[in-house]
């Protein structure tokens, strides 16, 4: 399961309007990093074959299956610090992450 916060739905469906194009988003992760893993997101315009669709206030997020074990549970904010925002992921499974936040381990 992903679950998709109020703010981070919103600027989704905002960022897809937009662009004018797009079915959702793509949440995954790739190994990179000095911990291992690290998400990647991604807009959606066809799904593919391997894509699990979850919907989640009126979004949907689209997650591949190999990704899947390291992110069920995750939950998609979008924040604001400052000058800067973007997403935030609170994932259960995480275990570590690195020094600058960029990777993760589970």
């Amino acid at each position: 399961m992903i679950n998709v916060t109020e703010v981070a739905a919103e600027n989704i469906k905002t960022k897809i309007h937009k662009r004018g194009k797009g079915l959702g988003i793509r949440i995954g992760v790739k190994t990179t990093g000095c911990s291992g893993l690290a998400y990647i997101l991604e807009f959606v315009d066809n799904p593919t074959q391997t894509d699990i669709e979850y919907t989640d206030k009126g979004c949907s997020v689209f997650v591949d299956k190999k990704s899947l074990p390291y992110i069920d549970g995750l939950t998609i904010d979008f924040v604001k610090k400052g000058l800067n925002e973007g997403f935030e992921f609170k994932n259960p499974l995480e275990k570590d992450r690195c020094g600058c936040g960029e990777s993760f381990r589970v």
